[in-house]
Protein backbone atom coordinates (compact mmCIF):
# COMPACT_ATOMS: atom_id res chain seq x y z
CA UNK A 1 0.00 0.00 0.00
CA UNK A 2 1.37 3.65 0.31
CA UNK A 3 4.60 4.58 1.78
CA UNK A 4 4.53 5.42 5.38
CA UNK A 5 4.93 1.11 6.85
CA UNK A 6 8.43 1.61 7.31
CA UNK A 7 8.61 4.57 9.49
CA UNK A 8 6.27 3.31 12.23
CA UNK A 9 7.61 1.68 15.29
CA UNK A 10 8.17 -1.53 15.46
CA UNK A 11 5.21 -2.12 18.48
CA UNK A 12 2.46 -0.10 16.43
CA UNK A 13 3.03 -2.27 13.40
CA UNK A 14 0.94 -5.45 14.39
CA UNK A 15 -2.27 -2.81 15.08
CA UNK A 16 -1.52 -0.87 12.07
CA UNK A 17 -1.45 -3.94 9.74
CA UNK A 18 -4.76 -5.17 11.37
CA UNK A 19 -6.60 -1.63 10.82
CA UNK A 20 -4.72 -1.80 7.02
CA UNK A 21 -6.15 -5.21 6.16
CA UNK A 22 -9.62 -4.24 7.55
CA UNK A 23 -9.59 -1.30 5.08
CA UNK A 24 -8.69 -3.10 2.45
CA UNK A 25 -11.52 -5.80 3.07
CA UNK A 26 -13.84 -3.33 3.09
CA UNK A 27 -12.41 -1.47 -0.43
CA UNK A 28 -12.86 -5.07 -1.89
CA UNK A 29 -16.26 -5.32 -1.02
CA UNK A 30 -16.64 -1.66 -2.62
CA UNK A 31 -15.25 -2.99 -5.67
CA UNK A 32 -16.69 -6.21 -6.00
CA UNK A 33 -19.54 -5.31 -8.20
CA UNK A 34 -16.99 -3.62 -10.25
CA UNK A 35 -14.16 -6.49 -10.78
CA UNK A 36 -17.48 -8.79 -11.40
CA UNK A 37 -18.43 -6.81 -14.06
CA UNK A 38 -15.01 -6.50 -15.92
CA UNK A 39 -14.39 -10.20 -15.55
CA UNK A 40 -17.68 -11.19 -16.99
CA UNK A 41 -16.28 -8.72 -20.28
CA UNK A 42 -13.02 -7.80 -20.71
CA UNK A 43 -11.31 -4.93 -22.34
CA UNK A 44 -8.91 -3.34 -23.84
CA UNK A 45 -7.24 -1.04 -21.85
CA UNK A 46 -4.38 0.95 -22.73
CA UNK A 47 -2.20 2.55 -19.84
CA UNK A 48 -0.27 5.50 -21.14
CA UNK A 49 3.01 5.26 -18.69
CA UNK A 50 3.56 1.24 -19.50
CA UNK A 51 7.22 2.09 -18.15
CA UNK A 52 6.21 2.51 -14.65
CA UNK A 53 6.97 -0.56 -11.97
CA UNK A 54 3.97 0.66 -10.22
CA UNK A 55 1.98 0.37 -13.95
CA UNK A 56 3.90 -3.06 -14.67
CA UNK A 57 2.90 -4.99 -11.41
CA UNK A 58 -0.61 -3.87 -11.10
CA UNK A 59 -0.94 -5.24 -15.19
CA UNK A 60 -0.06 -8.95 -13.71
CA UNK A 61 -2.21 -8.59 -11.31
CA UNK A 62 -4.91 -7.78 -14.05
CA UNK A 63 -3.81 -10.95 -16.32
CA UNK A 64 -3.49 -12.63 -13.22
CA UNK A 65 -7.04 -12.13 -12.78
CA UNK A 66 -8.86 -11.57 -16.23
CA UNK A 67 -9.63 -8.74 -15.62
CA UNK A 68 -8.67 -6.74 -19.10
CA UNK A 69 -6.70 -7.08 -22.12
CA UNK A 70 -3.92 -4.77 -21.44
CA UNK A 71 -2.46 -2.35 -23.92
CA UNK A 72 1.04 -0.70 -22.48
CA UNK A 73 2.76 2.41 -23.82
CA UNK A 74 6.41 2.37 -23.77
CA UNK A 75 9.81 1.42 -25.13
CA UNK A 76 10.07 -2.47 -25.87
CA UNK A 77 13.96 -2.47 -24.22
CA UNK A 78 12.69 -0.80 -21.47
CA UNK A 79 9.52 -2.77 -20.59
CA UNK A 80 11.47 -5.75 -21.10
CA UNK A 81 14.34 -4.84 -18.24
CA UNK A 82 12.27 -3.51 -15.79
CA UNK A 83 10.11 -6.49 -16.10
CA UNK A 84 12.96 -8.80 -15.72
CA UNK A 85 14.36 -7.06 -12.65
CA UNK A 86 10.75 -6.56 -10.93
CA UNK A 87 10.50 -10.34 -11.72
CA UNK A 88 6.98 -10.49 -12.65
CA UNK A 89 6.26 -13.21 -15.61
CA UNK A 90 4.08 -11.09 -18.07
CA UNK A 91 5.40 -11.11 -22.56
CA UNK A 92 4.89 -8.51 -24.94
CA UNK A 93 2.75 -10.25 -27.70
CA UNK A 94 1.45 -12.76 -24.98
CA UNK A 95 -0.08 -11.27 -22.27
CA UNK A 96 0.23 -7.35 -23.39
CA UNK A 97 -0.03 -5.50 -26.57
CA UNK A 98 2.96 -3.47 -26.54
CA UNK A 99 2.55 -0.15 -28.57
CA UNK A 100 6.24 1.49 -29.03
CA UNK A 101 5.64 5.55 -29.64
CA UNK A 102 9.08 5.58 -31.19
CA UNK A 103 7.58 3.12 -34.14
CA UNK A 104 4.39 2.19 -34.76
CA UNK A 105 2.15 1.50 -38.12
CA UNK A 106 -0.38 3.46 -37.76
CA UNK A 107 1.59 6.48 -36.49
CA UNK A 108 0.75 8.32 -40.21
CA UNK A 109 -2.33 7.68 -39.23
CA UNK A 110 -2.87 8.60 -36.05
CA UNK A 111 -0.97 12.18 -36.40
CA UNK A 112 -3.01 12.62 -39.17
CA UNK A 113 -6.18 12.71 -37.41
CA UNK A 114 -5.12 14.56 -34.82
CA UNK A 115 -3.75 17.42 -37.16
CA UNK A 116 -7.38 17.69 -38.82
CA UNK A 117 -8.97 17.61 -34.99
CA UNK A 118 -6.45 20.47 -33.99
CA UNK A 119 -6.16 22.17 -37.07
CA UNK A 120 -8.10 25.26 -36.12
CA UNK A 121 -6.06 25.44 -32.83
CA UNK A 122 -3.00 26.06 -33.33
CA UNK A 123 -1.59 22.44 -34.20
CA UNK A 124 0.44 21.69 -37.67
CA UNK A 125 1.30 19.13 -39.06
CA UNK A 126 4.77 19.53 -37.54
CA UNK A 127 3.31 19.77 -34.50
CA UNK A 128 0.83 16.73 -34.70
CA UNK A 129 4.03 14.95 -35.71
CA UNK A 130 5.98 15.41 -32.52
CA UNK A 131 3.17 15.00 -30.44
CA UNK A 132 2.35 11.73 -31.73
CA UNK A 133 5.90 10.53 -30.55
CA UNK A 134 6.45 12.03 -27.17
CA UNK A 135 3.42 12.07 -25.35
CA UNK A 136 1.76 8.83 -24.16
CA UNK A 137 -1.35 10.04 -22.88
CA UNK A 138 -2.12 11.79 -26.17
CA UNK A 139 -1.12 8.08 -28.03
CA UNK A 140 -3.31 6.41 -25.12
CA UNK A 141 -6.36 8.60 -26.54
CA UNK A 142 -5.71 7.94 -30.01
CA UNK A 143 -6.02 4.22 -29.80
CA UNK A 144 -9.51 4.57 -28.23
CA UNK A 145 -10.72 7.10 -30.40
CA UNK A 146 -9.87 5.19 -33.20
CA UNK A 147 -11.12 1.71 -32.11
CA UNK A 148 -7.78 0.28 -31.36
CA UNK A 149 -8.63 0.10 -27.05
CA UNK A 150 -11.89 0.21 -25.70
CA UNK A 151 -10.37 2.25 -22.57
CA UNK A 152 -7.40 3.93 -21.08
CA UNK A 153 -6.04 5.06 -17.76
CA UNK A 154 -3.31 7.59 -17.61
CA UNK A 155 -1.92 10.34 -15.07
CA UNK A 156 0.73 8.20 -12.62
CA UNK A 157 3.25 10.72 -14.44
CA UNK A 158 2.55 14.81 -14.28
CA UNK A 159 -0.52 16.53 -12.91
CA UNK A 160 -4.05 15.74 -13.87
CA UNK A 161 -5.09 18.68 -15.89
CA UNK A 162 -1.88 18.03 -18.50
CA UNK A 163 -3.61 14.76 -19.58
CA UNK A 164 -6.84 15.97 -19.48
CA UNK A 165 -5.88 18.53 -22.62
CA UNK A 166 -5.23 15.45 -24.26
CA UNK A 167 -8.47 13.42 -23.51
CA UNK A 168 -10.55 16.53 -24.22
CA UNK A 169 -8.76 16.94 -27.43
CA UNK A 170 -9.34 13.63 -28.70
CA UNK A 171 -12.30 12.28 -26.58
CA UNK A 172 -14.27 14.70 -25.70
CA UNK A 173 -17.73 15.05 -23.58
CA UNK A 174 -20.31 12.73 -23.33
CA UNK A 175 -23.08 13.79 -25.37
CA UNK A 176 -25.28 16.54 -23.52
CA UNK A 177 -22.59 16.41 -20.75
CA UNK A 178 -20.52 20.14 -20.76
CA UNK A 179 -18.20 19.36 -17.82
CA UNK A 180 -15.36 17.19 -16.21
CA UNK A 181 -14.75 16.85 -12.73
CA UNK A 182 -12.71 14.22 -10.63
CA UNK A 183 -14.15 11.95 -8.05
CA UNK A 184 -12.51 10.64 -5.38
CA UNK A 185 -13.20 7.83 -2.78
CA UNK A 186 -12.29 7.70 0.93
CA UNK A 187 -12.34 4.09 2.70
CA UNK A 188 -12.67 5.15 6.33
CA UNK A 189 -13.35 3.62 9.61
CA UNK A 190 -16.99 4.30 9.70
CA UNK A 191 -17.69 5.89 6.24
CA UNK A 192 -16.99 5.45 3.11
CA UNK A 193 -17.06 9.34 1.20
CA UNK A 194 -16.90 10.12 -2.80
CA UNK A 195 -15.29 13.34 -2.60
CA UNK A 196 -16.03 15.47 -6.01
CA UNK A 197 -14.43 17.55 -7.49
CA UNK A 198 -11.17 17.04 -6.28
CA UNK A 199 -8.73 17.84 -9.72
CA UNK A 200 -10.44 19.75 -12.77
CA UNK A 201 -13.03 22.94 -11.86
CA UNK A 202 -11.34 25.49 -9.65
CA UNK A 203 -14.46 27.62 -9.35
CA UNK A 204 -17.55 25.71 -10.52
CA UNK A 205 -20.26 27.52 -11.03
CA UNK A 206 -23.99 26.25 -10.00
CA UNK A 207 -24.89 24.59 -13.09
CA UNK A 208 -21.45 23.21 -12.96
CA UNK A 209 -21.78 21.51 -9.82
CA UNK A 210 -25.35 20.60 -10.42
CA UNK A 211 -23.77 19.01 -13.94
CA UNK A 212 -20.75 17.38 -11.96
CA UNK A 213 -23.26 15.77 -9.17
CA UNK A 214 -25.59 14.09 -11.69
CA UNK A 215 -22.31 12.38 -13.06
CA UNK A 216 -21.15 11.40 -9.63
CA UNK A 217 -24.21 9.90 -8.71
CA UNK A 218 -24.49 7.83 -11.91
CA UNK A 219 -20.72 6.98 -11.22
CA UNK A 220 -21.93 5.44 -7.77
CA UNK A 221 -25.04 3.51 -9.04
CA UNK A 222 -22.43 1.17 -10.51
CA UNK A 223 -21.04 0.20 -6.61
CA UNK A 224 -24.64 -1.13 -6.41
CA UNK A 225 -24.64 2.03 -3.81
CA UNK A 226 -27.56 4.62 -3.61
CA UNK A 227 -26.63 8.19 -3.56
CA UNK A 228 -26.86 10.36 -0.32
CA UNK A 229 -25.40 13.70 -1.82
CA UNK A 230 -24.48 16.69 0.20
CA UNK A 231 -23.90 20.19 -1.18
CA UNK A 232 -21.02 21.48 1.02
CA UNK A 233 -20.53 24.88 2.19
CA UNK A 234 -19.49 27.51 4.63
CA UNK A 235 -23.03 28.34 4.72
CA UNK A 236 -25.37 26.17 6.90
CA UNK A 237 -29.12 26.36 5.06
CA UNK A 238 -28.94 30.11 4.45
CA UNK A 239 -26.74 31.27 7.30
CA UNK A 240 -24.74 32.90 4.93
CA UNK A 241 -25.63 35.23 1.76
CA UNK A 242 -21.66 35.52 0.00
CA UNK A 243 -21.73 34.23 -3.63
CA UNK A 244 -20.08 30.38 -2.96
CA UNK A 245 -22.98 30.17 -0.73
CA UNK A 246 -25.86 31.12 -3.29
CA UNK A 247 -23.91 29.15 -5.78
CA UNK A 248 -24.34 25.71 -3.76
CA UNK A 249 -28.01 27.00 -2.79
CA UNK A 250 -29.00 27.66 -6.57
CA UNK A 251 -27.25 24.14 -7.34
CA UNK A 252 -29.60 22.17 -5.18
CA UNK A 253 -32.36 24.19 -7.04
CA UNK A 254 -31.54 23.13 -9.96
CA UNK A 255 -30.76 19.41 -8.87
CA UNK A 256 -34.39 19.86 -7.20
CA UNK A 257 -36.39 20.22 -10.96
CA UNK A 258 -33.97 17.98 -12.99
CA UNK A 259 -33.10 15.42 -10.69
CA UNK A 260 -36.38 15.63 -7.91
CA UNK A 261 -35.61 11.81 -7.59
CA UNK A 262 -32.00 11.85 -5.97
CA UNK A 263 -31.80 12.28 -2.07
CA UNK A 264 -29.72 15.83 -2.39
CA UNK A 265 -29.79 18.26 0.13
CA UNK A 266 -27.16 21.44 0.59
CA UNK A 267 -25.49 24.08 1.51
CA UNK A 268 -24.85 22.37 4.59
CA UNK A 269 -21.56 22.06 7.08
CA UNK A 270 -19.40 19.02 6.76
CA UNK A 271 -20.39 17.69 10.15
CA UNK A 272 -24.14 18.37 9.28
CA UNK A 273 -23.61 16.23 6.13
CA UNK A 274 -22.40 13.42 7.84
CA UNK A 275 -24.43 13.95 10.97
CA UNK A 276 -28.58 13.36 10.70
CA UNK A 277 -29.10 14.94 14.56
CA UNK A 278 -26.86 18.17 13.56
CA UNK A 279 -28.17 18.12 10.19
CA UNK A 280 -32.37 18.04 11.62
CA UNK A 281 -31.40 20.22 14.77
CA UNK A 282 -31.10 23.29 11.75
CA UNK A 283 -33.22 21.78 9.09
CA UNK A 284 -35.80 19.60 10.49
CA UNK A 285 -37.34 18.99 6.75
CA UNK A 286 -34.13 18.43 4.94
CA UNK A 287 -34.03 15.96 2.39
CA UNK A 288 -31.28 14.06 2.71
CA UNK A 289 -31.77 11.73 5.72
CA UNK A 290 -29.11 9.74 7.61
CA UNK A 291 -25.06 10.21 6.57
CA UNK A 292 -24.48 11.76 2.88
CA UNK A 293 -21.98 9.32 1.18
CA UNK A 294 -21.30 12.14 -1.88
CA UNK A 295 -19.79 15.29 -0.88
CA UNK A 296 -19.74 17.65 -3.64
CA UNK A 297 -17.31 21.01 -2.77
CA UNK A 298 -17.98 24.50 -3.50
CA UNK A 299 -14.16 24.25 -5.28
CA UNK A 300 -11.49 22.46 -5.92
CA UNK A 301 -9.49 23.61 -2.83
CA UNK A 302 -12.06 22.42 -0.44
CA UNK A 303 -12.58 19.14 -1.99
CA UNK A 304 -8.53 18.83 -2.76
CA UNK A 305 -7.23 19.94 0.65
CA UNK A 306 -10.68 17.96 2.17
CA UNK A 307 -9.57 14.44 -0.02
CA UNK A 308 -5.33 14.74 1.23
CA UNK A 309 -6.50 15.64 4.82
CA UNK A 310 -9.17 12.63 4.79
CA UNK A 311 -6.66 10.39 3.19
CA UNK A 312 -4.01 10.29 5.33
CA UNK A 313 -5.47 10.71 8.99
CA UNK A 314 -8.42 8.75 8.53
CA UNK A 315 -7.62 6.04 6.20
CA UNK A 316 -4.38 5.57 5.84
CA UNK A 317 -3.77 6.08 2.16
CA UNK A 318 -6.66 3.92 1.23
CA UNK A 319 -8.63 5.20 -2.03
CA UNK A 320 -10.39 4.62 -5.03
CA UNK A 321 -9.59 7.42 -7.75
CA UNK A 322 -9.57 9.89 -9.22
CA UNK A 323 -12.77 8.47 -11.26
CA UNK A 324 -12.87 10.96 -14.68
CA UNK A 325 -16.80 12.03 -15.23
CA UNK A 326 -18.22 13.35 -18.12
CA UNK A 327 -15.96 11.60 -20.94
CA UNK A 328 -17.24 10.59 -23.76
CA UNK A 329 -15.30 7.04 -23.30
CA UNK A 330 -14.01 5.04 -20.34
CA UNK A 331 -11.11 6.96 -19.46
CA UNK A 332 -9.40 7.98 -16.02
CA UNK A 333 -6.27 10.11 -14.52
CA UNK A 334 -4.99 8.56 -11.49
CA UNK A 335 -2.37 10.41 -9.42
CA UNK A 336 0.75 10.37 -9.33
CA UNK A 337 0.80 8.91 -5.30
CA UNK A 338 -1.57 5.95 -6.69
CA UNK A 339 -0.16 2.83 -5.48
CA UNK A 340 -0.54 -0.83 -7.49
CA UNK A 341 -3.61 -1.79 -5.74
CA UNK A 342 -5.42 2.07 -6.89
CA UNK A 343 -4.34 0.87 -10.36
CA UNK A 344 -5.76 -2.33 -10.16
CA UNK A 345 -8.83 -1.17 -9.02
CA UNK A 346 -9.54 1.60 -11.73
CA UNK A 347 -8.25 -0.55 -13.71
CA UNK A 348 -11.50 -2.60 -13.25
CA UNK A 349 -13.51 -0.11 -13.29
CA UNK A 350 -12.02 1.29 -16.42
CA UNK A 351 -13.31 -1.92 -18.17
CA UNK A 352 -16.36 -2.44 -16.13
CA UNK A 353 -17.24 1.41 -17.73
CA UNK A 354 -17.08 0.57 -21.15
CA UNK A 355 -20.26 -1.02 -22.26
CA UNK A 356 -21.66 2.42 -19.80
CA UNK A 357 -20.40 4.66 -22.56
Amino acid sequence: MDSGVAERPIADMTAYREKLAGFVYHSSLLMKPVFDAAKRAPQRLVYAEGEESRVLHAVQTVVDEGIAHPILIGRPAVIEQRIAKLGLRIRAGEHFELVNPESDPRYREYWSEYHLLMQRHGVTPDSAKREMRRRNTLIAAMLVRMGAADAMLCGTVSQPLSHLRYIDEVIGHRPGVNVYAAMNILMLPKHTLFICDTHVNLDPTAEQVAEMTLLAAEEMRRFGLTPKVALLSHSNFGSHDDASARKMSRARELLERIAPELEVEGEMHGDAALSESLRTATMPNARLKGVANLLIMPNLDAANIAYNLLKMTGGDGVTIGSILLGANKSVHILTTTATVRRIVNMSALAVAGVKTH
